[in-house]
């Protein structure tokens, strides 16, 4: 029998074309949000080289200390915005994000210590805080989960009532206070060093065991990250969305609580820190693997924007550019986070 090759006759399996390979966009995108995680840490590397070389002091354990102390408040309202754009989803428009966090901090201060100047008892005035703030976090929660309002929308709404009721109650005025609890946060330390620089490494303890180690914080990043699939596998995504707004609102009561203790009274302004809370939250995707948001990248943007605030001052440079810097630091992440999903896509 006869076996005709369908080969022609002067071709061999080496003159055959070769498929070329094919670049898949999961690898670019890795390939990419490797390179923006290694340029964040070089700018983090840079920015600290150059205030160590021109900003004298700055590396001193006394000035690095004092650092972790002011960025004490930011942390804690980093970590909340953390936890609210995990169970919502890292898009800028339609994700998750929590706008009244300052105004929170300013709401829940003003009862704070309007509390402690009517005569309450400190744990009482404690109480009411941290119910004000779980208030605040419950509306977010109807209006997003309950009501389906985009959460930049609903959240940007509570925001300016809180902020209206802060101004109703303390009449825009600075009320000064005096209790063990705001002299325990402003003045107690161990091993030298401040309960309000404590009070961040606890709350990054408790953040990392909640989100990255017990059962809801990895149901919480399947829900923010997948929420059609969370679905399908029975995962109440509503409950979880809902409990990060939650969240969100203690950690706004419980940072004024610090806010109020470290200024001994509940000033007006406090709104001033929405700016640094964005930037920190959006920035610390980027010091993360995956550019999936963690605590130890909110960490270490709370930590750089703490040291490029205090490294502004002492090279005498104005406070102003602060926020310029910051809105920059946005316009690049956000940018470059995009590029990466496109990417991936």
């Amino acid at each position: 029998m006869t076996v005709v090759s369908t080969r022609s006759a002067g071709a061999s399996p080496a003159s055959e074309p070769l498929e070329e390979p094919v670049e898949r966009p999961a690898a670019r995108a890795g390939g990419t949000a490797l390179l923006i995680r290694v340029a964040a840490y070089l700018a983090f590397a840079v920015v600290m080289l150059y205030f160590a070389l021109f900003a004298r002091g700055f590396l001193n354990p006394t000035n690095v200390i004092n650092v972790v102390e002011q960025s004490a408040v930011l942390g804690l309202l980093a970590y909340g915005m953390t936890v609210v754009v995990i169970g919502g989803g890292s898009n800028v428009v339609s994700g998750g994000i929590d706008l009244s966090l300052a105004a929170n901090v300013g709401l829940s201060g003003a009862v704070f210590a309007v509390a402690l100047k009517a005569g309450y008892p400190a744990t009482d005035a404690v109480l009411l805080t941290f119910l004000t703030g779980l208030a605040i976090g419950a509306v977010n929660a109807l209006a997003v989960v309950g009501l389906g309002i985009l959460p930049l929308l609903a959240t940007l709404a509570v925001m300016n009532v809180c902020a209206g009721a802060e101004l109703v109650l303390t009449e825009n005025v600075v009320i000064t206070v005096d209790s063990p609890v705001t002299s325990f946060f402003s003045s107690a330390s161990f091993l030298g060093v401040s309960a309000l620089a404590w009070s961040l490494v606890v709350a990054t303890l408790l953040f990392a065991v909640l989100l990255q180690l017990s059962r809801w914080g990895l149901r919480l990043h399947a829900v923010g990250a997948y929420p059609d699939a969370a679905r399908a596998a029975g995962l109440p995504v509503a409950r979880y969305v809902v409990s990060s707004y939650l969240i969100s609102g203690i950690c706004g009561s419980a940072a004024a609580i610090l806010y109020v203790s470290r200024l001994s009274s509940s000033t007006p302004g406090a709104g001033d820190m929405l700016l640094s809370i964005i930037v920190t939250a959006l920035m610390g995707v980027v010091f993360s693997r995956r550019l999936v948001p963690s605590v130890g990248g909110t960490l270490l943007s709370v930590l750089f924007i703490g040291f490029l605030i205090n490294g502004f001052q002492l090279v005498n440079v104005s406070s102003y550019w602060v926020n310029g810097v910051q809105g920059v630091l946005i316009l690049l992440v956000v940018s470059m986070t995009s590029l990466t999903r496109r990417e991936a896509h």
